[in-house]
């Protein structure tokens, strides 16, 4: 039965063109942005997926760059380190001179001296953005990003590579000296009104304010955080200072407050903060459970400087028979001492290196990943394009010879 109501050749040829028009508008759009999931309506869950494989490309691309400066810190410091066991190996070559008695030995003592300033120019030199990994100015490693470690559930945790510090300095400041051990009685530092050697905390969500009352040459200052018994992301951690004759309350604070700081920025750790006002040092405490914080002033420090890693080239002494024997066997173990570290720094470059090298390929095998989830395949969406142009100008060409069949029906009234 024919109509002119009803046209079905020409309902389905147009159904037929829509779908046509569909599918080439979605290979137009693979070929204009060369992705075949380019949004997440074209595929939601490969969209999510390779986009959290994106960030997670551009934060490796982040941690590459911490590894090439970590790198280049340790690099400077293993320099200074071989630097400074050439002049040792001179300074032995000059003792050996010594130990004949019919050599200047005044003179070669003058030479030792000069070697021996040059050697604590290369170590206080050996720095690389304000960081040393030589002066012996403190003990603490230090740590370098080396990943971020994406588990299973999508928690994200961070990695790092800890580079031991070394101590080839003649002399270390009055941070290095020994921390006393007599507890001091009297109020030289306070924890919100608990004094010396008490355990009080930071509540949870709020803080602890620790005030150095008074400092006096040769106190030490420590400070003990606890978190052992409840969160232990931060665990059980001293930092520590000895007051020199020119520290003050805020020096102390300072200096103290900057050791928390940094120890906090290196691990990552987020729930606990600190900051400084004068003299006054505020432990920050932003999880769930209290912070246990012990602070403790004591007598029996030993401020000023104190002897360093080759802190026996001070001693040697060539001018006499004696000096010059027991130079020889000092320089050994001052040699022994700089090779260790050299040797030490350069296994610490070596793995950060190799960590840099990991994550540069990582980073292409993740983005080859990504690419094989929402790339097009241009030669696919090529072949496919000419097919529906094709399959466009036939369904356009059906669509008119169905919407022409109802003007045939005019020949039966004729």
């Amino acid at each position: 039965m024919s109509s002119i109501l009803t046209n079905n050749s020409a309902m389905v040829a147009l159904d037929t063109l829509r779908n046509i028009n569909k599918n080439l508008a979605t290979v137009q759009n693979e070929i204009s942005t060369g992705k075949k999931v380019s949004s997440a309506k074209d595929n939601a869950a490969i969209w999510a997926i390779s986009t959290v494989m994106s960030t997670d490309v551009e934060s490796f691309k982040t941690i590459s760059d911490s590894l090439n400066l970590g790198s280049s810190t340790v690099g400077v410091a293993r320099s200074a380190a071989e630097a400074v066991t050439e002049n040792l190996q001179s300074i032995k070559n000059l003792i050996v001179s010594a130990q004949q008695s019919n050599v200047d030995r005044d003179k070669i003592q003058a030479d030792i001296d000069e070697l021996t300033k040059g050697i604590q120019t290369s170590v206080s030199g050996a720095q690389f953005n304000g960081l040393n990994l030589l002066d012996g100015s403190t003990s603490a490693d230090v740590d370098f990003l080396a990943s971020l470690d994406r588990s299973s559930s999508g928690t994200v945790s961070a990695s790092y590579i800890s580079v031991e510090r070394q101590d080839l300095s003649l002399s270390n400041s009055s941070t290095a000296a020994t921390f006393g051990t007599t507890a001091n009685a009297d109020q030289t530092i306070i924890a919100s009104g608990v004094n010396s050697g008490t355990v009080t905390s930071a509540g949870a969500g709020g803080s602890l304010a620790i005030d150095i009352a008074s400092v006096a040459d040769g106190n030490s200052y420590r400070i003990l955080l606890n978190d052992s018994a409840t969160n232990n992301t931060l665990g059980q951690r001293t930092f520590e200072y000895v007051a020199g004759s020119s520290d003050s309350a805020d020096s102390v604070a300072a200096n103290l407050a900057n050791q928390i700081s940094t120890y906090l920025s290196a691990t990552g750790e987020t729930n606990y903060s600190v900051s400084r006002t004068d003299g006054t040092i505020t432990i920050g405490n932003s999880s769930a459970a209290a912070l246990a914080v012990t602070a403790t002033a004591t007598t029996g420090g030993t401020a000023g400087t104190t002897t360093g890693g080759l802190g026996n080239l001070a001693t040697i002494d060539v001018t006499t028979d004696a000096g010059a024997t027991a130079a020889l066997t000092a320089i050994e173990g001052l040699l022994q001492t700089s090779i260790d570290a050299a040797s030490a720094l350069g296994s610490s470059q070596k793995r950060i290196e190799n960590q840099g090298e990991f994550v540069n390929n990582l980073v292409d095998a993740m983005t080859t990943g990504i690419g094989g989830l929402t790339d097009a395949d241009m030669e696919a969406a090529s072949a496919r394009l000419q097919a529906l142009q094709v399959q466009q100008q036939l369904g356009v060409q059906a669509l008119s010879i169905a919407n022409s069949a109802p003007q045939q029906l005019l020949s039966l009234f004729r």
